[in-house]
């Protein structure tokens, strides 16, 4: 096992190295569209470099956008390590080593049947059951469970000294909290023990023989059979489900672990950012940060700018008869026009950015930390680009 990290000082506001630094797990949470993955992917990039150990970042996002940013190709279930050649190319040598891995469903699926199952029997009788790959792949918060049950089993191993996790957009990553605990209430529900009850005994009660009735002539006898089969043999793995399943919640709830509710400070993304904070609290869970990406930088608010850009745009025709000249520009009026524009621009901008700075006074009593990204001029598309939107959540 890699050897731990020493805790670190509580995380100041506007910078996340304190929290990953005193944390194992970090869970990245937020809606779509704001950089969520990015930010989950330079987290963990900055923590390997800036305080060594192993880090790994584990998206369960079906979007498949943290490859890109780590120039991995092909990512999937099994860890790989990020070479220390982006790091180089980002001019960075790393303190630590960066892991990243992308759930696959199918295949974590199998290997909890492995685990899980009482014998070899009911192992292969489930893996070789014409439902069980569709069935894992769809029912009931399959991909939620399966993430959950893959981020226990790799914390259980002792490898990693941090782990990132990448969840879905928000209220799916609601859906990947309580994923647990609606898996075990399907396996007690009535709908189940009605699909398993005819064929663990040949007596059906008044009330439900309608049901089957009905499903034979909609499904067919032989499909109703292959499902009862398939749910006979995963109830044996009941008991070891529910008992991970409240394991990983145990783990949730664990002070190693912590949560980061990523947005911007647009109305919808922000809105619901706040639901999921709120969702968070209410869980009894740790929130640690809010990540606010795309924030306009602080300047537009100085009042010493909003003199300037005034002047330009109601001394717009004095200043552009004096500057049209040197511009070598015959046009005055076009030269007016710009620097109205430009002028009133600059104001609009600080009206924004005083809406922001409002905004993130209210939210600044939400949790331990809150972070300020500023708005980049260009997007995040090479190893380079997402160590400095790290250096960002650093606060540098």
């Amino acid at each position: 096992m890699a050897p731990r990290r020493a805790p670190a000082t509580p995380a100041r506001n506007g910078s996340l190295d304190g929290l990953l630094a005193s944390r194992e797990i970090i869970v990245a949470c937020g809606p779509g569209g704001v950089g969520k993955t990015t930010t989950a992917a330079a987290a963990a990039a900055m923590a390997a470099a800036r305080g060594g150990g192993k880090v790994l970042v584990l998206t369960i996002d079906p979007a498949r956008r943290l490859a890109n940013a780590l120039g991995l190709e092909g990512i999937g279930n099994t860890e790989r390590r990020v070479p220390d050649e982006a790091f180089a190319s980002a001019g960075i040598k790393p303190r630590g080593e960066l892991y990243a891995a992308m759930l696959d469903t199918k295949e974590s699926w199998d290997a909890l049947i492995r685990h899980h199952a009482p014998d070899e029997r009911t192992r292969d009788e489930i893996l070789a059951n014409p439902l069980y790959s569709n069935i894992s792949g769809r029912f009931v918060q399959s991909h939620d469970y399966i993430a959950m049950e893959r981020l226990f089993e790799i914390h259980a191993e002792g490898i990693y000294d941090l782990i990132v996790v990448d969840t879905p957009p928000t209220r799916n990553a609601l859906d990947f909290l309580d994923a647990p605990e609606r898996m075990a209430e399907f396996f007690s529900s009535r709908l189940l023990r009605w699909l398993i009850v005819p064929y663990r005994s040949r007596l059906v009660n008044f009330a439900s023989k309608p049901f089957y009735q009905v499903a034979d002539r909609i499904l067919g006898t032989q499909f109703l059979a292959d499902i009862a089969e398939f749910f006979i043999l995963f109830q044996t793995m009941y008991d070891g489900f529910v008992e991970r399943a409240r394991a990983v919640q145990r783990l949730l709830a664990d002070r190693r672990t912590s949560f980061i509710v990523v947005s911007t400070l647009e109305t919808v993304p922000l809105r619901e950012a706040e639901y999921f904070a709120q969702a968070i609290t209410e869980r009894k869970l740790h929130l640690g940060a809010i990540v606010l990406n795309k924030v306009l930088p602080d300047y537009l608010r100085d009042p010493k700018g909003a003199v300037v850009a005034e002047r330009l745009r109601d001394r717009a025709e004095e200043i552009a008869e004096a500057i049209a000249p040197r511009l070598e520009v015959a046009d005055t009026a076009q030269v007016r026009r710009v620097l109205v524009e430009v002028g009133q621009n600059y104001m609009d901008y600080r009206i924004v950015a005083q809406s922001e700075a409002e905004k993130q006074a209210e939210l600044s009593t939400t949790a331990e930390t809150l972070v300020s990204v500023p708005y980049f001029d260009t997007d995040v598309h090479d190893f380079a680009g997402l160590m400095r939107l790290g250096a960002g959540l650093w606060g540098e």
